[in-house]
């Protein structure tokens, strides 16, 4: 795992926060009737990614740091579904979409990947 004296010195931290100012472009671009619904649910589950990379970074154990990783990987997966479901139900166009989703795959992997190293040397 590489040395990071913090939490924003980790890419997915950074990729975390460009997803979560992507869900807040998204929202303006959302009807109004949909502010305390989709939209609402969208940016909570979008900001809590780096906040929980950020949370579980400040944690005392490599075990604390992994669950929340787990978190930040459901909250991903709630902003995906979300970011899908606002597509579908044309809340937002595709198009304004498209970043944000590219930026869950590459979170997704990115992830994963740090939730496996650290759990290597956890057992």
């Amino acid at each position: 795992m590489p040395d990071v004296r913090s939490y924003r010195d980790l890419v997915v931290w950074q990729k975390g926060m460009e997803l979560a100012e992507e869900a807040y472009k998204l929202a303006k671009f959302m009807p109004k009737t949909e502010e305390y619904r989709l939209t609402s649910q969208l940016l909570r589950a979008a900001v809590s990614i780096p906040a929980n990379i950020a949370e579980g970074s400040s944690r005392g154990t490599r075990r604390d740091y992994a669950n929340f990783i787990s978190i930040a990987r459901g909250s991903l997966g709630e902003t995906e579904t979300l970011l899908e479901l606002a597509v579908r139900c044309e809340l937002v166009k595709a198009e304004h979409a498209q970043r944000a989703q590219s930026l869950t795959d590459e979170i997704g992997r990115m992830l994963t990947v740090l939730r496996q190293k650290l759990t290597e040397t956890t057992g």
